[in-house]
Order: C-alpha cells, then structure tokens, then sequence
C-alpha cells in the first residue's frame, strides 16, 4: 500500500487509462484540472506494456509521469501523479473476444482498477480527450453510498441501448466517479473482465459497464458534454459527432489538435490551456523518458 493513502481522503483522485498515445490528451486534461480546482490532485495512470501480433503497446513513459508530479506539486505540494503498470494483471485476464476489434486494449484497462490497491475507494476516471472547463467538486465529492459509478448518458447510445425499454440508463464512460468499494463488494470489474473475455462487443468496456451495473447515478450533460460546448459545461469530452452541413458526416476533433480545434469547432475558449501545454511541452523536450 501507498505511504500516502491517509491523505487520498482530501482532495481530488483521478485515473486515466492507457499506452503512450495519450500523452498529449493526459497532459491537457490535467492543466484543465489544475485550472479549476484549488484542492489537491492525485493522478493516477494506469498503462501497460503489449506486444499484439505486429503491433506494440508501449506504456505512458515514466518520464512523462515525473514531469506532470513535478508539475502539479508546484502548483499545490500535496499533489501528485504515480504511474500504475497494470501488464501483468491485463495478461493474466486478457480481454480475449474484443482483442481484435478497433478499440485500444488499453480501453479496457479501467476494468482492472479494482485489483489495484493503491487507487482510493473514490476516484474519478476521465477519458484523455476530455477537459475540464468549469469546478468540478460538487460531481466529484456528490454522495456515493450504494452505488457503483455516477456519469452521464451517451449522447447516442442512450436512444439505442438500454436496459428496460422507455428508460434511457447508457451511461457515457469517458466521463465516470467510481465507488471502488462498492464496485468492489457488487463484484462488477470482476464480471465485466469476464464478459470482455467471452463477448465481442462494440465499445467493449462501455458495453459491459452498462449491461452489468447494479446501481449507476446519472448527472446532466454539463458532467460530460459530448457535443459542443454550452456556459455551464463543466467537463467536454471531444467524441465523434455527426454532422449534417453541407452534407451528412462525422467530425473528430481532439484537444492536442490545436489548430482544428480552432478551425473546425471554432473553440478558443481553451487556449490558455493550450499556451500552457505548448510551455509544459516545449519545457519537457530533453527530460528524460
């Protein structure tokens, strides 16, 4: 266990999940963190390292870790980001079915954070495209007791999967506050580890997490918006969207594409953040990896 855990209770814990692709996404949300938080952060990133036919997963760079823990303690010195290499309890429960598909097997990593006993009961899991563009508490410290996760319906999926036919209940999961403890005592990672094993499923973690969760607690939009920014959203989540002008299409756009963020989302509400992580970066060139 971690010398630190006593002081987990105080403040903000934070997972995200993932190979060395999400560095530039980790970054960003964690200057959009910092922004509207005056509470400790306590990152927490779990990655691993996979050799997949001819493709190679390599982990987050520890490097990377250690500049963002040197960065966030400055901000308040009771903050800190530690790097998780979950390799070794991904192999010994791979996702078998869902290996294939065209979703990352880091995807499926979140799955795992029930094994790990350094992460807190409480802790909030984001998605590395999403930011944070308001305070954030009320979510994250919201009462918990008896249920497994809180987030917010799937902008698209809540019209087309659903437990019980006139009750929209898919819950995004870019965006979830999980109660490990709870998730921990229903058994529900176990179970959805399983199902990912045995199942191929389209967004394979999400899928799961929505057919197997006994209690989840939906929040508005503003928690997880997945279409475009409005005054009161609190975290944005750059998913693909549709769009119908001139013609029918989708659009991707992620946070580190700067320039496209500006041009085709015509966002410039972020761009603090983005001369922030412009300095962070430019700063990190030559710091060990």
């Amino acid at each position: 266990m971690m010398e630190h855990d006593n002081r987990l209770e105080n403040g903000v814990n934070v997972l995200y999940c993932g190979d060395r692709n999400i560095e530039d996404g980790l970054i960003l949300s964690v200057l959009s963190l910092l922004k509207h938080t005056t509470e400790p952060l306590h990152i927490f990133v779990m990655t691993m390292e996979l050799t997949l036919e001819e493709r190679q997963i390599l982990p987050v760079s520890q490097g990377t870790v250690q500049y963002l823990d040197s960065y966030v303690r400055q901000q308040n010195k009771n903050s800190s980001v530690m790097r998780i290499d979950a390799t070794s309890r991904f192999q010994a429960e791979p996702p078998a079915a869902n290996l294939g598909t065209r979703f990352t097997p880091c995807c499926m990593l979140r799955l795992y954070a029930d094994q790990v006993p350094e992460l807190p009961e409480r802790i909030l899991y984001l998605d590395n495209d999403v930011l944070c563009q308001e305070d954030y508490s009320e979510f994250y410290h919201q009462d918990m007791v008896g249920c497994e996760l809180a987030g917010v319906l799937d902008y698209y999926g809540k019209w087309f999967f659903r437990n019980r036919l006139f009750h929209m209940d898919y819950v995004n999961s870019g965006v979830l506050l999980l109660n490990l403890r709870q998730i921990r005592e229903t058994g529900l990672f176990v179970r959805c580890r399983a199902m990912c094993h045995d199942k191929q499923m389209f967004m394979p973690d999400q899928s799961a997490i929505n057919k197997l969760a006994h209690s989840k607690r939906l929040w508005g939009r503003a928690y997880n918006e997945q279409r475009k920014l409005h005054q009161n959203t609190v975290f944005q989540h750059f998913t693909t969207s549709f769009r119908f002008f001139p013609w029918v299409h989708t659009l991707t756009v992620k946070p580190w594409q700067i320039e496209q963020v500006h041009q085709k989302l015509k966002l410039h509400e972020y761009d603090d953040i983005f001369q922030e992580y412009t300095d962070v970066t430019t700063t990190m060139k030559g710091y060990s990896q």
